[in-house]
């Protein structure tokens, strides 16, 4: 099949959700906003151990493990079609290159170093950015347009990540001040609405496939820069928080979350996708209640009122039509 081919909704053959048959089975794998609600929480994760470990694991080497491991871990699951999936694959060589090299070396990559020159606080107020980023993106790729009510939803829901982020507080907001740092995790968010916005014409192939291919693709082009990051004398060091660190970012906010974000964006289309990133600053506030001791807040409420009634007022634009974003 060429790129760009759209399978039938339920699939692309009796293997096309190879390995998946049991999120079929309960029907998680027919419910995209609960797949992007796991996959916001998983990446609200991925900052929140960036952060944890910036200086101590170092950015590249973070970014190549994670996509080494993650495709080990695809492996089992994937051997037995890999050739069918490399044929897949070899429909549309540059389109997957394009993807890999967006969403699975840049993306993470510049985050991870980003979250080394700037602020948990910077980092989450750019992250609510991605939806602005998919639209734009899509109108550019594919002229696709922005309805009106789903433009009002998309400036409410990111109110409500910023009143979450800044903490209710306006200081916060007005305290902001552009770095480096921030300039290299908003190139990431470019980079993997490129990745998003692509998805829509990647060669139909099982999800599993496509992912470890991505993963290994990501991982080779990565390589490189490892290795001069390497020889340069930045190590991963060999300690039980690294390890973990590494052992989570390869399982969570890789395996499992491009995993449901694939689907997700499948069954919905990107732009829709996108309009549910603001759930990752509110899932990370959630995180930093139950997990560092934070307590709960005003702001944690009205926020997250605002984020869901912003995120159901651009779906509910919507509603109405079938959708025309529908993806192989």
């Amino acid at each position: 099949m060429q790129a760009g081919t759209h399978a039938p909704e339920g699939g692309a053959g009796p293997d096309y959700h190879g390995g998946l048959r049991a999120g079929r089975r309960f029907g998680l794998f027919d419910r995209p906003y609960l797949l992007l609600c796991l996959t916001f929480l998983f990446w609200a994760g991925n900052i929140v151990v960036g952060r944890a470990v910036a200086g101590d694991v170092p950015p590249i080497a973070l970014a190549f493990w994670r996509w080494v491991l993650g495709f080990l871990i695809l492996l089992p699951f994937v051997w037995r079609s890999f050739g069918q999936d490399l044929r897949a694959f070899l429909t549309a060589p540059g389109l997957v290159l394009a993807m890999a090299f967006c969403g699975i070396s840049l993306f993470n990559t510049l985050l991870y170093i980003g979250l080394t020159e700037t602020t948990a606080v910077n980092a989450s107020l750019i992250q609510p950015l991605m939806p602005v980023v998919v639209i734009l993106l899509s109108f550019l790729f594919f002229r696709e347009r922005i309805r009106a009510l789903q433009a009002l939803g998309l400036i409410v829901s990111f109110s409500g990540a910023i009143l979450v982020v800044a903490h209710g507080d306006l200081g916060v907001l007005l305290a902001f001040e552009p770095n480096t740092g921030d300039i290299w995790i908003f190139a990431g968010l470019v980079a993997y609405g490129v990745y998003a916005v692509l998805l829509r014409r990647k060669p139909v192939m099982a999800p599993l496939g496509f992912v470890a291919i991505t993963f290994l693709l990501g991982a080779v082009m990565l390589l490189p820069t490892y290795l001069i990051e390497h020889s340069a004398g930045f190590a991963v060091p060999l300690t039980l928080d690294a390890a973990a660190a590494v052992l989570y970012v390869a399982i969570f906010p890789s395996v499992l979350a491009f995993i449901c974000f694939n689907r997700g964006v499948e069954l919905v289309g990107a732009n829709r996708a996108a309009l549910c990133f603001p759930l990752l600053p509110l899932f990370g506030s959630t995180m930093a209640v139950l997990f560092l001791g934070e307590t709960v807040a005003w702001y944690h409420g009205a926020g997250a009122l605002l984020v869901l009634g912003g995120i159901f007022l651009a779906l509910r634009s919507q509603s109405r039509r079938p959708s025309q974003e529908r993806i192989a």
